[in-house]
């Protein structure tokens, strides 16, 4: 069940700040506000999913290409090739998701490791 009162959609309606480092049609990044790296950038999706499973059960190829594309232009403009960077999209409470809503954590700006751990 999409909660349309979480911190993403509010973002998503201006409701709250964010420090937007892309923006087009389909997604929106921006700086986390509690960083586990340099740089930890989100990727949200602006459609109502509430996260990778929604998102992949329910979405239409179009809007799965579509996200996937935003994330890779937000790594670009980041610059983030050529040093290396990690995604992370957590799944449910196990897999310590905390805004039920579809999104994509850039990590980057320091050598990570080799933990799958944030």
């Amino acid at each position: 069940m999409y909660d349309p009162n979480n911190i993403f959609a509010k973002i998503l309606r201006k409701e709250l700040p964010a420090t937007c480092v892309y923006e087009d049609d389909h997604v929106l990044a921006f700086k986390d506000i509690h960083p586990a790296a340099p740089i930890h950038v989100l990727v949200i999706t602006k459609k109502a999913y509430s996260s990778f499973d929604d998102f992949s059960a329910c979405a239409n190829e179009q809007e799965i290409v579509l996200f996937w594309q935003g994330v890779y232009k937000t790594v670009q403009a980041l610059r983030l090739s050529l040093q290396g960077y990690r995604l992370v999209t957590n799944i449910g409470t196990d897999g310590g998701q905390e805004v039920p809503h579809l999104h994509v954590h850039i990590l980057a700006g320091k050598p990570l490791g080799t933990k799958v751990c944030v």
